[in-house]
């Protein structure tokens, strides 16, 4: 190798074969050494140190070496990659890059067309000089054919390699080679600047890079004291990590076990577990899917449907690390929402808990890419604090569960005893007012008893004076009879109450004219009423209306009825008795109305008119006070209902009362209403 670059072989069929192509030597009048290399200088200090600054030196070179064309090649510092910068002639920009690109280690092998300024060469020259034709002229139009190289050196290391290219057969002279020689040094410079701008640039980068590292552990640090719920947190994870990493999606993936005895087998066994995604980031979408997936079925697989995630089960705690998914089709599948073909790059890592996996954090990448220690590293620490996270959050369900589930039993018990202490409330207030109604139905009981009492024994003791004249004897015997008679009558009435009560008996239904009937009560009660002032009017059907009932309640129901309206209407008023006949759901009822005119009934009377010995206040009128109450259990008795209703008149202090009893008017109440009746 060192006979080839050294000089080229002196033959007369090679003078004869350069001969088509004479070319002068340089002329050291237009293009000094010194010139060139005030003019790299001034390149060197107006240009920033970029590519740019290259392609302008590789142009500044081949136009002072009237070369087809001049290849610069800088070493890179940051990496083994080398930066290339090409400068061709005008007529050969044109031309098409050949299909077939011809191979320089043949270039090299074959005649010696390769020769060096610089000597002595070392093996690590020609190995610089080789690796930057490989690196700079793959792109060339046309094969080369003459190469005139140097390597240059800053600070005691090759920094880069300068080639002078022909693409037709050419003798470097010795004053070309002695002109690139005194330019090397300015070129080494230019060559270290750029190194330099590159390493500069990589170190910012990498700053770049940890700065977004940090920020997303201050991110993930900040969230992991934060109230929100797993589900928001572990979007903003996975966004905030794929968009630091610069992947093109993301994916959060959590496991469900379908089989409880997987913990106690084997490590290597492949689960049976569902994966769902639970958050997804993705830097664009519409890249990746014809019809981005939302429903629940495409985001859910089962791990033995994919050998990616299968091969963490297999390699418990390590990453699963694809660079391209393309040269791994034929040996490892893929759920399809990984759409693979659109994202062949992939970073898989396990979310683990005391050697359980709980998941997977997903980074996916468009192109092919090659995943740095330091990303793996972030990622794992990424994945360590979601794996926290999962467990705290599933620990505070259970126990917000247990919180939840005896707050929830302390409260049925709490509100258990609050009914039990509202019933029992309840109890205390029912049997005092029992007491109550107790002591004011003894004391009724004995007011209504003692008073005839009282009146029977004053007759008996005045009708044993001597001497009593028959008159007096007739009139006290009368007033034995009628208070006799009021005992039996309360009794009687108290007996009625107490089997209308116990349900101890049923009516016996009878069909009565009910036209006649009111009109017979009416008049009994005729003079009775004419006695206090009072008249009374009847208003009944035109036609006969047919009533089923018990002939003995109904007539004392009225008798009830038009007594106490009897006792309670102001003077020279009237009475009104109505009698109608009405359908209601199909029912067929007779409706009586007993109206007159006196003291109106207050909200509160009205809710214990009806009560044994209850009477409106300021309403006291001798009587035992079980009339209307005896009138209701009758009523209730026929299967019907009474109601009381007091109106005030206007510019008066009295009110109409009005007393509305309500009856059916068969035994069978569904029996439906018919005009011939």
């Amino acid at each position: 190798m060192k006979n080839r670059l050294s000089s080229p072989s002196q033959c007369p069929d090679d003078v004869d074969r350069l001969q088509p192509y004479q070319i002068k030597l340089m002329q050291h009048q237009e293009e000094p050494a010194l010139q060139l290399v005030q003019k790299i200088n001034q390149i060197i200090a107006n240009k920033s140190a970029t590519t740019l600054m290259l392609q302008e030196l590789a142009q500044l070179l081949g136009d002072a070496f009237k070369v087809d064309c001049c290849s610069v090649t800088v070493a890179s510092e940051v990496s083994s990659e080398a930066t290339a910068a090409n400068w061709c002639a005008e007529e050969y920009l044109g031309l098409p890059q050949l299909d077939d690109i011809f191979s320089i280690e043949q270039l090299l092998m074959d005649s010696p067309v390769v020769q060096c300024a610089a000597e002595p060469l070392t093996i690590e020259d020609i190995s610089t000089i080789h690796k930057s034709l490989v690196t700079g002229c793959q792109s060339l139009p046309l094969p080369i054919k003459a190469v005139l190289a140097i390597p240059t050196r800053f600070s005691g290391k090759n920094n880069g390699v300068i080639n002078l290219i022909k693409f037709q057969p050419y003798d470097w002279s010795q004053s070309e080679k002695q002109l690139l020689k005194a330019i090397e040094s300015s070129c080494a410079i230019a060559f270290s600047q750029v190194a330099q701008s590159q390493l500069i640039a990589s170190q910012q980068q990498y700053l770049q890079k940890s700065n977004q590292h940090q920020s997303l552990i201050k991110q993930l640090t900040i969230l992991s004291r934060s109230n929100l719920e797993l589900t928001q947190m572990l979007q903003l994870v996975i966004a905030s990590t794929a968009d630091s990493l610069q992947a093109d999606r993301g994916l959060l993936i959590l496991l469900k076990y379908t089989d409880p005895l997987f913990r106690t087998r084997p490590k290597k066994q492949i689960p049976k577990a569902k994966a769902t995604v639970k958050a997804e980031w993705t830097r664009d979408i519409e890249s990746y899917y014809t019809t981005p997936p939302d429903s629940k079925d495409e985001q859910s697989f089962a791990i033995s449907e994919c050998g990616l995630c299968q091969r963490v089960f297999a390699d418990p705690g390590k990453p699963v690390i694809i660079n391209d998914f393309t040269d791994q089709q034929d040996i490892l599948t893929a759920a399809p929402l990984f759409a693979t073909e659109m994202l062949p790059a992939a970073l898989l890592m396990p979310l683990e808990s005391q050697g359980k996996v709980l998941g997977f954090l997903v980074l996916q990448q468009a192109v092919a890419r090659s995943w740095q220690l330091a990303e793996i590293n972030l990622v794992e620490m990424v994945s360590a604090q979601v794996s926290n996270a999962i467990i705290q959050s599933q620990t505070l369900r259970q126990v917000q569960n247990l919180v939840d589930e005896r707050t929830a039993k302390l409260q049925s018990s709490l509100e258990l005893q609050a009914k039990l202490h509202e019933r029992t409330r309840q109890y205390v207030e029912q049997l005092r007012e029992l007491n109550e109604l107790k002591d004011e139905f003894l004391s009724n009981m004995s007011d209504r008893l003692r008073y005839p009492l009282t009146n029977m024994l004053m007759s008996i003791r005045n009708l044993r004076l001597p001497g009593i004249n028959p008159e007096r004897q007739t009139r006290y015997l009368d007033i034995l009879e009628q208070e006799c008679t009021k005992e039996i009558n309360l009794i009687n009435d108290l007996l009625t109450l107490q089997k209308l009560e116990s349900h101890q008996e049923t009516p016996q239904f009878q069909t009565i004219d009910l036209n006649t009937r009111i009109q017979d009560l009416g008049a009994a009660l005729e003079q009775k009423l004419a006695d206090k002032g009072l008249s009374i009017t009847i208003s009944l059907p035109e036609e006969p209306l047919k009533l089923q009932t018990e002939i003995e309640s109904f007539d004392r129901i009225l008798q009830e009825l038009l007594t106490n309206a009897c006792k309670y209407s102001e003077q020279s008023t009237v009475v009104h008795l109505q009698a109608s006949h009405e359908v209601n759901q199909l029912v067929d009822q007779v409706i009586i109305k007993v109206t007159n005119t006196g003291r109106g009934i207050s909200e509160e009377e009205a809710t214990y008119i009806f009560d044994k010995f209850r009477r409106g206040r300021g309403r006291w009128t001798p009587g035992t006070g079980l009339g209307l109450a005896l009138a209701k259990s009758l009523v209730q008795h026929l299967n019907g209902a009474i109601a009381v209703e007091s109106q005030q008149i206007s510019d008066s202090d009295l009110s109409e009362i009005c007393f509305t009893l309500t009856l059916p008017q068969f035994s069978d109440e569904s029996q439906p209403y018919s005009e011939s009746d």
